[in-house]
């Protein structure tokens, strides 16, 4: 080996790496980049300290010169990048990855401490253009429910944010138990496995013995390994097979909706997106024509985490972590029904799956069945401004509470639905397309909200098991909003009570006992995943968003520590507008807020929980101007000739006077 040239340092310290390695340098396009610290008492920092308010010739002197230094203990070719403070900069060297040269660099004694310098983005927002604006044919607030809470929408669950950890996993599938569906709608194809219709499931016979789920099969036959829709209208005709209980009514294509709200592909520049996009769909179709038996969705659970129910010889190649059941029917979870489920439910959590199941749409009574059987995370379905969504159940069996769509208006088109992948067919299946009306609402898509949530935390972590799911879930709710409801002119919402069954209870104010531990929130969850314990929770309620310059406005506090924390410290602060109002309160949860003009005023809040975790919350109060004071009374009319009439004063004045006379 031919020996180092002694001169080598000298020449690379005098002239750079350039001169010596150019040519090899300039074939790797691989560029290492950190930011290194100095220790205080290091040589380097010793020799020459960098001057406060130095000009920029002197900073980029300073710097290469640390640069070079080090470059010659740790034999890395290093370039200077900008100084951040008087002892750290960015450091770069071409044909190193940044990790590498992070721990080459980190040996050296005079370095405090090393980090990646990386590449930082905005919240992932995908690309699809339904999700923004509805592109022209859906809602103007798009795919309201996954976005971050803000502008008038509480309940969403800000899942834009949470896919900047992660946009779900190819090796995460869920079941979803439904109608079936459109295999080759263009939003879901891409992310469809294998699945199965279960529609007279190992019955062995044929449509001639069969002739009742025949008709709710609705595709010819019985079982079989297709689990694609055909439709599932109902016509008159078709009660004399089904019965009289049934509902006519036109295809709901109730599965393909469920399956785009948890996975359609995302971020493809088509249509909108599921909330975890990468993972995939085991379709499961046990529901037809007038809904399904307990039989086929009972095997169905089963056959989803990989169990074959007897007579299906077909094995599912892609055992679920997830199951979705956007179904039920009212009644509790008792008798040799509820057993069979809560055995079902058992399996399947057995197996490390996660059941989500819809409370029901029965307007406030109790939640469905199979919701209420243990093993169910039960979902119950909140408006967008965090109530509850007026057709949704209810109940103490409810794990969580996520947007289930509303319209808030009379007429026109749907202003809060869930919009979703669909077909456009009456009967049978005509143009893939997307639902934006007034059909695409209910706790049916608020469990999908969850079911694509629960795909991103196995895609995070795959050791989970359900019991922690639950946990987590809850955990990381945001509390419900106690203000804000309703219909203007209109008394307020009342607090939801408690469920009683042939009774109706339309939109009123969450609890945790009426709908879960608290709203969805996707990145909170993914925060968990990462730091083990979620930042508290807060959300802000305001006795009058639109006060009158003059009058006081009452500012609350709903805050929750997660993980045995509890909340440690309030503060308020006005961040826009602090000529027009100050704040008395300020570190305690309710502070009062004294405007004295008009404007925008915007208050932040900082929470702070017992383990230093902080979370900040804003509203914006619009102050209107105060009306103008009364003008001041006209003076009386001053006395004089003309023979007006004397005031008392002056009568008693006159008596005086000849009294006085008299006694002289």
């Amino acid at each position: 080996m031919r020996p180092r040239h002694p001169l080598r340092p000298l020449c690379l310290l005098m002239f750079g790496w350039a001169g010596l390695q150019a040519p090899a340098l300039a074939q790797s396009s691989l560029e290492g980049r950190v930011i290194v610290r100095w220790k205080q008492d290091a040589p380097t920092i010793r020799q020459r300290a960098l001057r406060e308010q130095a000009p920029a010739t002197e900073v980029a002197d300073l710097m290469q010169q640390r640069a070079h230094s080090l470059a010659l203990r740790s034999a890395t070719p290093l370039r200077s990048g900008r100084a951040i403070d008087a002892r750290t900069q960015v450091l770069l060297a071409q044909g190193i990855d940044s990790a590498t040269l992070a721990k080459r660099l980190a040996m050296d004694p005079q370095i405090e401490l090393v980090a990646v310098d990386r590449r930082r983005f905005h919240s992932r927002a995908p690309n699809d253009p339904v999700y923004a604006n509805g592109a022209g044919v859906g809602p103007a607030v798009g795919q309201w429910y996954l976005k971050p809470p803000g502008n008038g929408v509480v309940s969403s669950i800000n899942a834009e944010t949470a896919w900047d950890r992660s946009t779900g996993s190819a090796s995460v599938a869920v079941a979803v138990i439904d109608t079936g569906v459109r295999l080759e709608h263009p939003d879901l194809a891409g992310n469809l496995l294998p699945g199965y219709d279960m529609i007279g499931a190992g019955g062995g016979g044929t449509c001639a013995l069969n002739p009742v789920r025949c008709a709710v099969a609705n595709d010819g036959d019985l079982h079989d390994a297709d689990p694609s829709d055909p439709g599932d209208w109902v016509e008159q005709a078709d009660l004399a097979t089904l019965g009289n209980e049934c509902e006519i009514g036109n295809s709901s294509w109730h599965g393909t909706r469920v399956a785009g709200l948890i996975a359609a592909v995302g971020n493809n520049g088509v249509g909108m997106s599921g909330v975890s996009w990468n993972s995939k769909i085991v379709p499961l179709r046990a529901l037809g024509k007038c809904g399904g038996y307990d039989s086929d969705i009972l095997a169905s659970i089963r056959w989803a985490v990989g169990i074959n129910p007897p007579g299906i010889t077909v094995t599912n190649a892609n055992p679920v972590k997830v199951i979705n059941m956007s179904l039920g029917s009212t009644g509790p979870c008792t008798g040799s029904s509820g057993t069979l489920y809560r055995e079902a439910f058992k399996a399947a959590n057995d197996r490390g799956a996660v059941v989500v199941v819809a409370a029901g749409n029965s307007a406030g009574e109790p939640v469905d069945s199979p919701a209420n059987c243990s093993g169910a995370v039960a979902v119950t379905g909140l408006r967008h401004v965090g109530t509850k969504v007026g057709f949704s159940s209810m109940g103490p069996e409810v794990a969580i509470a996520a947007p289930g769509g509303n319209c808030v208006n009379l007429s026109g088109a749907c202003l809060y639905p869930m919009v979703s992948t669909t077909n456009s067919g009456s009967k049978g299946p005509q143009v893939d397309t997307y639902s934006f009306n007034s059909a695409s609402v209910g706790t049916s898509f608020a469990t999908p909200l969850v079911a694509g949530a629960v795909a991103l935390m196995f895609s995070v972590d795959p050791s989970l098991t359900p019991s922690r799911v639950r946990t987590l879930l809850q955990q990381t709710a945001r509390p419900f909003p106690t203000s804000g409801g309703g219909v203007a002119n209109e008394p307020p919402p009342p607090t939801c009570p408690a469920p009683v069954s042939g009774t109706e209870v339309l939109e009123c104010y969450c609890t945790t006992t009426t709908c879960g531990a608290g709203m969805l929130d996707a990145n909170a969850l993914m925060l968990a995943l990462d730091a083990g314990v979620a930042p508290p929770s807060v959300v802000i309620s305001v006795s009058n968003s639109s006060p009158t310059a003059g009058n006081a406005v009452t500012l609350s506090a709903a805050a929750n520590a997660f993980g045995g924390r509890t909340i440690a410290s309030y503060l308020w602060s006005i961040s826009a507008g602090s000529g027009l109002a100050s704040l008395s309160g300020a570190t305690t949860s309710t502070a009062t807020l004294q405007t004295s003009g008009a404007g925008n005023v915007t208050i932040d809040l900082l929470v702070t929980d017992s383990a230093g975790g902080t979370s900040v919350a804003s509203t914006t109060v619009t102050v209107a101007a105060a009306p103008p004071p009364p003008p001041p009374p006209a003076p009386a009319p001053a006395g004089g000739g003309g023979g007006g009439s004397s005031s008392p004063a002056w009568l008693l004045a006159l008596l005086a006077a000849a009294f006085s006379l008299r006694r002289r």
